[in-house]
């Protein structure tokens, strides 16, 4: 039995699962999100939890048993606290500003680059140049955050660039010259 599928997933106080056919929706104080659970696993609300079970051992139902249950937990922990991810700009002249739903960078272009948040997803920007996103839905989180380092992603001579607040840039040293 896969060890991540085998797990419940506890619903808090103030969020709601509801199932439609093979269908799961949360709803919660930070949104709502749904998805469609795979054919060969069933699942049961019950409890205050919801477990999964499979029907058979083969490899791909194996995966696609703990996939279910990671992408509920997922949804769960997205309506009821939400995601976080921090991006830090580092770099002389290198800005961000939040302008209603865009992302407006200056990167050493010669044109700002503007960047359109999509729906559920909100930024805020402080004065070290720390770019906070946060929404319910962790893959459409994650999606963005790595948009919006692929603008400028770290150089690994000085470290400029956008990168993951977690993120370690190991600097390369510069050019050798003179040394005998």
């Amino acid at each position: 039995m896969s060890r991540i599928g085998k797990q419940t997933v506890l619903i808090p106080k103030g969020v709601t699962i509801t199932a439609q056919g093979r269908r799961l929706n949360v709803k919660g104080p930070k949104g709502e999100l749904g998805f469609e659970i795979p054919e060969p696993i069933g699942f049961e609300i019950a409890g205050g939890e919801v477990s999964f079970k499979r029907s058979t051992e083969d490899r791909t139902t194996r995966a696609l048993h703990g996939m279910a249950r990671a992408m509920t937990a997922n949804m769960v922990t997205g309506c009821s606290v939400g995601f976080k991810r921090v991006l830090a700009i580092v770099g002389v002249g290198y800005r961000a500003a939040v302008k209603g739903s865009s992302l407006d960078l200056t990167l050493g272009f010669s044109h700002p680059v503007s960047y359109p948040l999509p729906t559920g997803v909100s930024a805020e920007v402080d004065k070290e140049g720390k770019i906070t996103l946060s929404a319910a839905d962790k893959a459409l989180l994650g999606q963005v955050a790595a948009d919006i380092r692929r603008w400028r992603p770290p150089e690994p001579y000085k470290g400029k660039g956008i990168r993951y607040a977690d993120e370690v840039i190991t600097l390369k040293e510069g050019k050798a010259r003179g040394k005998k």
